[in-house]
């Protein structure tokens, strides 16, 4: 690119980033803010020495050990990503990268059939046992 392109699209760069900067906060305090509307009064309830029912344990167990599955599949998929990007046409490296992220998927796939069948298990048993 020639170096007036390149001083014009910096210049826009910076004004853009400088309007969005002085904006954004009028426009924040603008907004009908009602921390009910965001679930901010909502608190977490950890039911650490309560008596709590062995199935409802064992639902929130399955259910996070599923959602780190799922935090790990991610990360290989975008890892796959960074890899692809960074191959720099080097093919070997772009089948690893290809192969990294349909792993990925394929992982994503087993993490959510294995989410729908817990869930449907689940349900099936609190009906039948309730």
């Amino acid at each position: 690119m020639s170096k007036n392109l390149t001083k014009k699209l910096g210049a826009a760069a910076i004004t853009l980033s400088l309007a969005f900067l002085l904006v954004s906060p009028i426009i924040a305090s603008a907004a009908n803010f009602n921390a009910n509307n965001y679930g901010l009064n909502n608190t977490f309830n950890i039911s650490i020495g309560t008596n709590s029912d062995l199935k409802g344990t064992i639902v929130q167990i399955i259910n996070i050990i599923l959602g780190f599955l799922g935090i790990i599949a991610v990360i290989i998929i975008l890892a796959g990503g960074f890899k692809w990007m960074t191959a720099g046409g080097n093919e070997e490296k772009v089948g690893e990268a290809r192969k990294m992220i349909v792993q990925g998927l394929i992982g994503l796939a087993v993490i959510f059939g294995a989410w729908a069948i817990t869930a449907f298990v689940i349900n099936q048993l609190a009906t039948v046992t309730a």
